[in-house]
């Protein structure tokens, strides 16, 4: 919507010398779209959560910054732009308004002339320029930021103090722009130039040399709602509300969040150690997605005594790739028959009834869920059959059963295949799948490599089968699991998978920017990797499960589609805490009295 304005670029982040903004953009700010936060919110008080150990570093880049507090300085700070939580349009944050380019590659932005640095600094076009050179300096060493911001982003363009170009290598539809652009890991978000300016004027790149270790423990201005307001090293992080005239009050989508005055995170090294803490009021809330704590560990008194809240929300949120990956390139695996076989002989409904408690969900597709149109309306888990499997081992020459009930073919071998998994808490799982394949004559090994060296192991290609989900993003990624190029060590074909006329359709998808046709390239790639057998898909959690003391409150609804977390501060943030209801439940926990349990079950966006 508006009409587009023209202006002289004054600056590039690289220096060179820029055309006028040009005319006929059409700018659009989408302020319209419905409300998620609540009216009945109340200002004030401290919430309470931990962490399992102190931050390293206060850095959001760099040496250890991925174990710190990085989603409180970057990931999780207002973009440009981000997607509202339930129709998924682009909705403002520090940008009011964008238009796009004609070449697939640029992305205007005005900046919202109001937002300000948390230590009271205006946010302008400089800082995005000072943006790019931040994070291609090779003195943050972060080696993927260099990677990303020099090969993947071009450069910026500052046409005003708030008027700015974001402009990509490759072409891309304007979805996929807007989501490189928006997504929160990227960090391409305007970084505070007044505060990292370098002590001398030495500096090529305008960062220090000594980047690393003079900013290690020196906490950086937010366009957020909170700043880091006291550390005690080794012990807890405070962060303060900036105030009721924080900037992004403006924008009607962020009115009525963001609602505590300090957040508060005490070092609380086990888990359940935490949970004791939280059930005897030092902590607000506390996490409960998986089942043993759900069913198991959240019927004490507190609980009993309506004291102490349940909450079951169910999102929409995007699963990523995952299940069973099947390794083509070992040998029996590149018989289409062995792999259908395999599927059918794989019970992950019941494994998710049986021993999961059937509390998770199964995964539509083994490419994942949640990616909008570009998902295949008719997705649908091949199910648990055993005779049908054993059909089709028998079909790939696997017709002899041995005396310990496993099949063999007419070369001796065995129909056994080793299940690579990365976690112990995993071993029960893989293991109802072993004693299920066994009805179909098939073997499965369990070999646990613990933690970050299963990857590893699977990343060398050196698996038959990898249990293994991936993280997921709102465009579904084809190239990286299944195009030939990618069919080597090191990589994410965990399938090892090669077909030309897959290749085909992914460079088809990559290059199109009619979304409507991307939408059903998308199907066909999807429906040609059901057909191929290489992912047998596996379970997803697409709920959030929490405990919380009934002085926190939320909306009602409490769910989004896009709530992975009802009570993360600086997230959606449209929870509250009513002090006066705090002040009723100590007085009734002094004199005994209790109130109803409540459970509170938020099905809303259940698919």
């Amino acid at each position: 919507m508006g009409l587009s304005c023209v202006a002289n670029a004054t600056n590039t982040a690289d220096g060179v010398n820029a055309s006028e903004l040009p005319e006929g953009l059409v700018w659009i700010s989408n302020m319209n779209e419905p409300l998620f936060a609540s009216e009945q919110a109340k200002r004030g008080g401290t919430f309470r959560s931990f962490m399992a150990s102190f931050p390293q570093t206060l850095r959001s880049v760099g040496p250890d910054a991925n174990s710190g507090l990085r989603h409180y300085f970057m990931d999780g700070m207002p973009k440009l732009a981000a997607r509202h939580p339930n129709t998924g349009k682009w909705i403002p944050q520090l940008a009011e308004s964008w238009a796009f380019g004609s070449d697939y590659k640029t992305v205007y932005f005005k900046l919202n002339p109001e937002a300000k640095w948390s230590d009271g600094e205006p946010v302008t076009a400089d800082d995005y320029l000072f943006m790019l050179k931040y994070y291609r300096s090779k003195d943050i060493i972060d080696p993927w930021y260099n990677d990303f911001f020099t090969n993947t982003i071009d450069t910026v363009i500052k046409y005003d103090d708030h008027t700015i170009a974001i402009i990509a290598k490759a072409a891309k539809s304007n979805d996929e722009l807007m989501v490189m652009i928006n997504l929160p890991s990227n960090g391409l978000q305007p970084r505070p130039e007044h505060f990292f300016k370098p002590d001398t004027d030495k500096n090529q790149d305008g960062i220090d040399d000594n980047f690393v270790r003079k900013y290690n423990f020196r906490s950086e201005p937010t366009t957020g709602a909170y700043y880091l307001d006291s550390v005690k090293k080794g012990k807890s992080v405070t962060f303060r509300h900036v105030g009721k005239d924080w900037w992004g009050y403006g924008n009607r989508y962020y009115q009525n969040r963001y609602n505590v005055d300090k957040i508060r995170l005490r070092v609380i090294r086990d888990n359940d150690i935490a949970r004791k803490h939280f059930e005897k009021g030092d902590l607000d809330t506390f996490g409960l997605v998986l089942p043993h704590l759900w069913h198991d560990k959240s019927a004490s008194q507190p609980y009993q005594k309506g004291y102490i809240h349940k909450f079951w929300g169910y999102n929409q949120v995007a699963q990523g790739a995952g299940g069973l990956w099947i390794n083509t390139a070992k040998p029996l695996l590149d018989n289409i028959e062995v792999r259908k076989g395999l599927t059918y002989a794989t019970d992950f409904d019941g494994m998710i009834k049986n021993v999961l408690r059937g509390d998770y969900v199964r995964k539509p597709h083994g490419l994942g869920f949640g990616h909008g149109e570009y998902d295949r309306g008719d997705n649908k888990p091949p199910g648990f059959n055993p005779q049908l499997a054993a059909e089709l081992f028998a079909k790939a020459g696997f017709e002899t059963i041995g005396p310990d009930g496993i099949r063999v073919n007419s070369q001796g071998l065995r129909l056994s295949f080793a299940v690579t998994y990365g976690y112990s808490v995993w071993s029960p799982r893989i293991a109802y799948l072993k004693e299920q394949a066994k009805q179909a004559g098939l073997e499965l090994t369990l070999n646990l490599v613990d933690g970050s060296a299963a990857f590893k192991y699977i990343l060398e290609k050196k698996h038959d089968l990898a249990f293994l989900n991936m993280a997921g993003g709102e465009i579904p990624a084809y190239w990286e699991y299944l195009h030939s190029k990618n069919v080597k060590p090191q990589t994410n074909n965990h399938a090892n998978y090669s077909s030309p006329a897959l290749d085909e359709q992914i460079d088809a998808f990559k290059v199109e920017f009619d979304v409507s046709k991307r939408y059903q390239i998308s199907h066909t790639i999807q429906k040609m990797v059901t057909d191929a057998f290489i992912i047998v898909p596996g379970y997803m959690v697409p709920y959030t499960r929490e405990a919380h003391w009934r002085w926190i409150r939320y909306p009602v609804p409490g769910m989004t589609k896009k709530t992975e977390s009802m009570f993360y501060p600086v997230e959606l943030g449209t929870f509250w805490i009513d002090t006066d209801i705090k002040k009723e439940t100590k007085a009734a926990m002094k004199k005994g009295r209790a109130f109803e349990p409540v459970t509170v079950i938020d099905d809303t966006y259940k698919l």
